[in-house]
């Protein structure tokens, strides 16, 4: 194998991006594998993610590419403007690169799995398949915003983060005004959680300005929806006329991104796979997240001893880039599940299931959560809401900075708080499997003219320990002291809640940072500086009901003896 460092290519408006590219020494031509990401080609803790040095050594040219004003290429970095122009001339220029074989396709997670939407849907005729893993659909549900609220945990610390190289760049010439806005930036992600993280307004955060970094987040994509929408997946699979293995994991800030962008897929009839295990956004190699460990072959490693994931992907790339290949290749399922609980992978053909059943979960009198519905005269509950004391964001399908990691974790100090709701069922008597999107339909009422509504669906084991398996938040516009009905996206999971296990679900107002706190003031979230409590109010009687809606599997028919 040969590496070629910073080869450039020249793209339509002159702009001049560089990628290392890993050449076999034997064989070829070779089929083409291509990445873009704006986090630097030669970064260590994403060259076990990108592996090209083992794909190139299973016979593939491998490419990988700093995405424009990124590390060793050129041009002015906004993120996602360029990404389907330079994607389709990169494409072009990697298949006609020495050695290839005129097919290309493209790998990687997050940024660089939308890169592979983004060239996709520039439709270069080169392009074969992609392959994207953990990565959004609709940028306002998981990367700006969730439910209206903004994805805070997010969208500050990777501003902050990718303002280093900005910052590199514009001091290149000036070491002691490098190294002065460097401490400075630093400080700020240093103390995100105690100070960055709190900072007003969370709607146009005072960071940006601070250092001069570009501004990320749900206000600036609802004022400039032309940016929002160069990243925006949802919609248009169906223009992307190309094979696509989409890869995520239930507790990823992206979740259910990769299942809308495989659905839409296979919906407007094009060839798409799932795969979907018990991971974070950083992947598992081992089989342990927050802090239930699902077993070895839940991770990356094994996949349920199919083999290695990085193994299955370059087998199933060979057959859309090298169709002609004679070695058989292994044959990914349409969709390969992982269910918690249980702890074992599934095949599945379909997603979402069909023979799921939308079941009906009530809050009741009492603290109770049953299958049975609410009686007339049982009373609201209520709590306070303070934002100047939120709700603290413990686990979930998060990607934030390090204080608060993703994945299932104890939620006893969320559960003591007296602002947090908490509704219980009786012990399961028999295991019951939720695989499918899990929504929630609060009756509810606040004094402010808007607030939030927090939903978390919990697993409560035999000893007590109570932990979350989805949540989701709806910002809500409200006639202070009318009920109304607000709905809750909690997103999707696939989890059996064993016999003797208890279902929890808890009903608050904030998780704060991950979603900035609602000021209950009416004020946009761009100016609102100020706060106040709100009283919240939940209904739960046979005229008012609240409920959260499970997609339920049924369990298989025992046989006959």
């Amino acid at each position: 194998m040969t590496i070629e460092h910073d080869v450039p290519a020249t793209m339509r408006d002159g702009v001049v991006l560089r990628a290392d590219v890993y050449r076999p020494t034997t064989g070829g031509p070779w089929p083409v594998l291509l990445t873009r990401l704006p986090y630097g080609k030669n970064l260590p803790m994403l060259a076990a993610l990108m592996d090209p040095v083992g794909k190139a050594r299973r016979g593939f040219l491998v490419v990988v590419q700093d995405t424009r004003g990124r590390s060793a290429s050129d041009g002015e970095w906004e993120p996602w403007t360029s990404e389907m122009d330079d994607g389709y001339d990169t494409v072009r220029w990697a298949a006609a690169l020495p050695g290839s074989n005129g097919s290309v396709g493209m790998f990687g997670a997050s940024y660089f799995g939308n890169t592979q939407w983004m060239a996709a849907l520039a439709k270069p005729p080169e392009l074969k398949a992609i392959s994207p893993m953990v990565t959004w659909s609709e940028p306002d549900d998981g990367l700006f915003a969730r439910g209206g609220a903004q994805e805070l945990g997010i969208t500050v610390p990777w501003s902050l983060t990718q303002g280093v190289d900005t910052l590199m760049r514009r001091h290149a010439d000036d070491r002691m005004a490098l190294g002065q806005a460097l401490m400075a930036l630093v400080g700020d992600l240093d103390a995100i959680a105690n100070t960055t993280y709190w900072e007003l307004p969370a709607g146009h955060h005072p960071v940006y300005e601070r250092h001069g970094i570009a501004e990320l987040g749900y206000e600036r994509s609802r004022r400039e929806p032309e940016w929002s929408a160069s990243c925006r997946v949802a919609g248009r699979q169906a223009e992307v006329d190309l094979p696509s293995l989409n890869t995520g994991g239930w507790y990823d800030i992206f979740c259910q991104g990769t299942l809308d962008n495989y659905a839409a897929a296979r919906a407007a009839g094009r060839p798409a796979k799932l795969i979907m295990g018990p991971w974070s956004h950083t992947g598992n190699a081992t089989g342990y997240l927050g802090d239930v460990n699902f077993g070895m072959a839940a991770s990356t490693e094994l996949l349920g001893f199919r083999g290695r994931f990085a193994d299955q992907e370059l087998g199933w790339f060979r057959q859309w880039l090298t169709p002609d290949a004679e070695s058989p290749q292994p044959e990914l399922p349409p969709v390969l599940l992982f269910v918690m609980g249980t702890n074992q992978w599934r095949e599945e053909q379909e997603w979402p299931l069909s023979r799921a059943v939308d079941t009906d979960l009530f809050l009741r009198a009492g603290d109770r959560l049953a299958f049975d519905a609410p009686e007339a005269g049982e009373e609201a509950d209520a709590f306070t809401y303070d934002p100047a004391d939120p709700v603290p964001t413990v686990g979930g399908a998060l990607l934030m900075s390090n204080e608060f990691p993703p994945g299932p974790l104890d939620q006893a100090r969320v559960e003591a708080r007296p602002d947090v709701l908490v509704y219980t069922t009786d012990p399961l008597t028999e295991d019951l499997e939720v695989t499918g999107r899990v929504r929630a339909h609060l009756t509810a009422a606040t004094d402010a003219p808007t607030t939030d509504w927090v939903v978390r669906l919990c697993d409560v084991d035999p000893g007590g320990v109570s932990r979350n398996v989805v949540d989701g938040i709806v910002r809500a516009v409200a006639t202070p002291g009318e009920f109304t009905e607000q709905v809750v996206d909690l997103w999707s999971t696939s989890h059996v809640f064993r016999a003797r296990h208890r279902l929890r679900v808890h009903v608050t107002s904030s998780s704060f940072p991950r979603w900035d706190r609602n000021l209950n003031t009416g004020e946009p979230s761009d100016q609102g500086t100020r706060s106040r409590p709100a009283h919240q109010s939940i209904a739960h009687d046979s005229a008012r009901p609240s409920r959260i809606v499970l997609p339920v599997v049924p369990a298989p028919a025992k046989e006959q003896a």
